[in-house]
């Protein structure tokens, strides 16, 4: 039995065929669930719905598992699992990629930091969307894992903007180069992202919102831990990432939960 709680229209109006429970609360929706899943934009966004008298963790049954998908800062898994504990609650540190098609084959990438016992509880459940689903170790290592990932995934696309300048310097056009190289030993998930969505000005527009926030996550992290983005920062902080990539990016959306 599924009880969704969606803050935008559009997205109960496209579940809605599947037959799910709708709540309107985050109480509502989490009160007799045994494991709650929580899929929102931004950190604050997650700590707005999980902690607080209001929040997830507050309403939930003693026993029941939180599983945290949304990326954000590695300190905010390590609260999660520190309130739910103050509940009787388990919390799973468990960050996802992978796009559209990923969904819809059900093979989303986990990797989940926490309680490697309850992973064990709840992977059959997890396995219904994602394969793989891998323990990476301890609460926040999950989020650090899907950092390093998105870093090096916005890099590279960096990297393909680039690539594509360089061949027409030489003459080739950018349809060809990106079918081109896509089968062969410079390929790479970003470049066949960029090949499937047709051109890099295409891609940038789609995903630059969440490119723009990932990157900024990163550095925040990553400054605060002190470690030096090396290469990586290099290629983020370039024309061909900066203006071509994270430039186009909107405006936020506003914070969890909209008001009236």
């Amino acid at each position: 039995d599924v009880t969704v709680l969606a803050r935008r229209p559009q997205a109960r109006e496209a579940a809605a065929a599947d037959g799910p429970a709708w709540a309107g609360t985050v109480a509502e929706t989490v009160r007799d669930a045994d494991v709650v899943f929580v899929v929102v934009l931004t950190d604050e966004q997650v700590r707005s719905v999980c902690l607080g008298p209001e929040g997830a963790l507050a309403a939930m049954r003693p026993g029941a598992t939180l599983v945290q998908h949304t990326t954000s800062d590695p300190a905010t898994a390590r609260l999660l699992v520190e309130a739910g504990a103050e509940h009787g609650i388990r919390v799973l540190d468990a960050a996802l990629s992978g796009g559209p098609h990923d969904i819809a084959a059900g093979r989303l990438t986990l990797w989940i930091g926490g309680d490697e016992r309850v992973l064990d509880d709840v992977r059959p459940l997890l396995a219904t969307y994602a394969s793989p689903v891998l323990w990476v170790g301890p609460p926040g290592n999950g989020q650090r894992v899907k950092l390093v990932n998105n870093a090096l995934f916005v890099a590279q696309v960096g990297l393909v903007i680039d690539a594509v300048r360089l061949a027409g310097s030489l003459g080739i056009e950018e349809r060809t180069v990106l079918d081109a190289v896509r089968h062969g030993s410079g390929a790479s998930r970003a470049l066949d992202v960029v090949a499937r969505g047709g051109s890099v000005a295409a891609v940038a527009e789609r995903l630059a919102d969440l490119m723009s926030k990932d990157v900024a996550v990163v550095r925040e992290v990553a400054r605060g831990a002190g470690a030096d983005l090396g290469i990586i920062g290099a290629v983020l902080a370039s024309d061909a990432v900066e203006k071509q990539v994270l430039e186009p990016a909107a405006v936020p959306e506003k914070p969890w939960p909209e008001k009236p």
